[in-house]
Parts: C-alpha cells; structure tokens; sequence
C-alpha cells in the first residue's frame, strides 16, 4: 500500500494545529486507501513539549494513519544513527548541519525528509504550525486531497482533468513532481508594516529578493506579488493548473514533494534565516518539472510571539539574513534556470552533482558585493526608526560574523549536497523506522 509522509515542524505551542492536521492525515487516508505516517518534529520547551505530547495521546486512532511525535533527542539519535550507517565524512558537522542548536526552516525539512525515507513513504506533505485550515460546506479545505490525486502520476494522464494546463515540450512523459497551494491571511513575511509605513523603503528592501536582469514594470509587479499569497480569496470549488509551479505561487505550509525529488537534492540548512526552505520549488521549476498548483489555500496567522521586542527583533534579522543568502541562492538559480532539462538525468531525475557544482560556483562571489548589500539593508532599517532602528543598530554590531556566517552557509549546502545521497540511502538500506 502507498504509504506517504504528513509532517508538521514546530517550536511553539500548537496542540489545535496538531488536532487538525491529524484529521488532515484521517481524511486522506480514509479517501485515497494510502497510509499516512503523521510526522510531528518537535523543538518546543520542555512545557510545550509536554502539551504536545497529551495533544498526541488524546488523538482518536484514525485507521492508516500512524502518528510519530519526536522531540529533539530522539530526532537527534535518528540523524547520529544515518550519518554513521552512510559512510560519509564528518558525521558530526553533518549533525549539526541537521540539526543545528538555531532555528533552521531547511535544516528541519530536511529531517523530515530522511524520516520519511526511513519510513517508506513516496511523498513528503508539509504543513505549519501558525496556519489553519479554510472551510467550505462545513468541512475543511484539506490540500492533501488535491497531493494525493495528483502528485506522481504521468503528466500526461492529468491533461484532460486539469482545470488549466501549460506543459512545456518534452514533459508530458514525466510524472509530477510537487503539488502545492498558497496562503490567504496575513502576509507569509512580517513586512506589512514596513509597506505601510514606507512604501518606497518596502520596495528597495523586497527588490533585494529578487534576481537581477528583470525589467523595472516586472520588478514592481513582483515586488507587489511578494509575500502576499492568495490575497484573500476564498474557497469556492476546486481548480488546477497542471505546469511547473512558480516557488512564488505555493507557500511552504501547503506543498508535497514526490520523494524522487528531495531524496536527490536537500534545502540549504542556512539558520536564522527565512525562505531558504523554497529552494527545491524553484529547481523544480527550473528543471521543468511537472507540477499541479490549486487553490486550496491554508489561512496563515502571525503568532504573538512576533509582536513582542524580541520576537519582532529576531524575525526581522531573520529576513535581512534572507536578503543576504539570496544573492547567493539568486545566482545558483540563473543557473539552473539555464540548465533546464539539463539538470535531468536520463531517467528524468534532479542530477545532484550538478546542482552541487552550481552551489559551489556561488561561493565565488565578490565579498565587497556583500558588504554593500548588508549596507543597504542596515541604512533602509535606519529610515525607517523606530523599532526598525534598533535592527540596524543590531545588523550594525553583528556585522563582520554575520557576513561570515551567510558565506559558510552556502558552503555547508554544498558539504550537505555532496552527502545527501549516501544519507537517504542510508535510510533505505537500513530499514529505520520510528513509531509512537
């Protein structure tokens, strides 16, 4: 029987979102007749942790579906057990890589990743934890039934049931690879206030996300398209566009990867910073992969952690260490994008070694441009006052580490490309299971 992976990361308080992604996982697993191993990672406090752990007891035994809740102890002796059983060099860098002491949105995906591996299970399904579910009729808008229906079948048999198809040449034989959806809700990034307050410092800020080389009509489209997601669009009936789908068109919290995707090519494991987690979505669609983009949007929220000093001050560092990789992250996808089928194998497979090579090649990069880049984003803080100003005084004093810090996180990636392979093998081979 097909088994596939629903995981939920999380750091904070969440037992609803538990709940209700559970019943996410009964759902698909009473529709579709697959097992569902609900994946729960769990880097809360102690305190938290424990009301996660009654959260998960008190769930009602759904029929195929298995619940694994592991903290971080226990993720930690999953991830020692596969660096040692894969052969590859430095397992302890390769640990702390995965599961670094810092928040990391790649670093936690990628555990999941190689749980689900360890599992069995052809797709991975990621959902959040400051998101909830839209409802229609009554019932939840659960996006796994638009995962299931579509993701890993040939593109071609979904041509005549898709409510829109834009295949490109030579893709139809493939099968697809991602299905996702977006937000509707508050902004995926905590910049609404910054637009509100100064448009034309929200632009500069948002423009330093964006690659290089697009006309300054598109570069302001996309600059307002950031970020914002479905808007507010609720839903009223299924549609699909069956294409590779745009990183800018589907949101973290509502995507499904097929396995033959993330067990060639991880997520940069970069910390404390945003966004680094979209990084397969945009080789996906810069390999031509088929894809399936619908409209079963998940309500996103801004928990009230963000709204506290320290809460605000970390998030917002977060988001101009994301403006700093993506000069970085930019360049590897020029590539890509050129590369197009070329990032393919014979078998219509992510080649890992060439994506390796690309990420290497970035490192090249002039350490002036980013000294400049920091310095830009450090003087739009400053315009901003306020609490803003107290970023930049932060940016400011961290200056030096925190240029280092985005440089060696780049060639991490590259060290966690070069051993992905032997990790997820090491997976397979060994047979892991985790069970709760």
């Amino acid at each position: 029987m097909r088994r596939v992976c629903l995981t939920l990361p999380t750091h904070r308080s969440c037992a609803a979102t538990i709940a209700a992604v559970a019943e996410e996982a009964a759902y698909g697993a009473r529709e579709f007749g697959v097992e569902v191993a609900l994946l729960i990672l769990d880097s809360s406090p102690a305190q938290v942790l424990a009301e996660h752990r009654e959260a998960v007891a008190a769930l009602p035994p759904y029929p195929g579906v298995s619940v694994h809740h592991l903290d971080e102890d226990e993720q930690r002796g999953f991830l020692r057990k596969v660096a040692g059983r894969s052969a590859a060099p430095d397992p302890d860098r390769l640990l702390e890589l995965l599961l670094p002491s810092r928040i990391s949105y790649g670093a936690v995906t990628d555990r999941a990743f190689l749980l689900a591996e360890s599992l069995g299970c052809a797709s991975l399904h990621r959902r959040d934890s400051d998101s909830r579910y839209q409802h229609h009729g009554g019932e939840p808008v659960f996006p796994i039934h638009q995962e299931l229906t579509h993701l890993g079948r040939r593109a071609a048999d979904l041509k005549g049931s898709a409510t829109r198809s834009k295949l490109p040449p030579r893709s139809e034989e493939r099968r697809v690879a991602l299905v996702g959806g977006s937000f509707v809700g508050e902004m995926s990034v905590d910049v609404a206030r910054i637009r509100e307050a100064d448009p034309e410092t929200y632009r500069e800020l948002v423009g330093l996300s964006l690659p290089e080389g697009y006309p300054e009509i598109w570069r302001g489209h996309l600059i307002d398209a950031s970020f914002r997601g479905a808007g507010d669009t609720a839903f009223d009936g299924d549609r699909t566009v069956l294409a590779p789908v745009s990183p800018t068109r589907v949101d973290m919290c509502n995507v499904a990867l097929d396995h033959e995707v993330y067990r060639r090519v991880p997520l940069p494991p970069a910390t404390d910073t945003i966004g680094t987690d979209y990084f397969l979505l945009g080789l996906a669609h810069d390999a031509r992969l088929p894809g399936v983009e619908h409209n079963r949007h998940i309500v996103n929220f801004h928990t009230a952690e963000r709204r506290t000093d320290a809460g605000f001050l970390a998030y917002q560092l977060r988001f101009a260490r994301f403006l700093l990789a993506k000069a970085y992250l930019n360049a590897v996808h020029a590539r890509t994008k050129e590369a197009g089928d070329d990032l393919l194998d014979g078998e219509g497979l992510l080649r890992t070694s060439v994506v390796t090579e690309y990420v290497r090649d970035s490192l090249a990069r002039d350490p002036e441009e980013d000294a400049h880049r920091l310095g830009t984003i450090e003087a739009a803080y400053r315009r901003l006052g306020g609490r803003y100003a107290e970023v930049a005084d932060a940016l400011a004093a961290r200056r030096a580490p925190l240029l280092a810090e985005v440089r060696y996180g780049m060639a991490d990636f590259a060290f966690l490309l070069e051993n992905w392979q032997a990790l997820t093998r090491a997976c397979s081979d060994a047979g892991l299971s985790v069970t709760r």
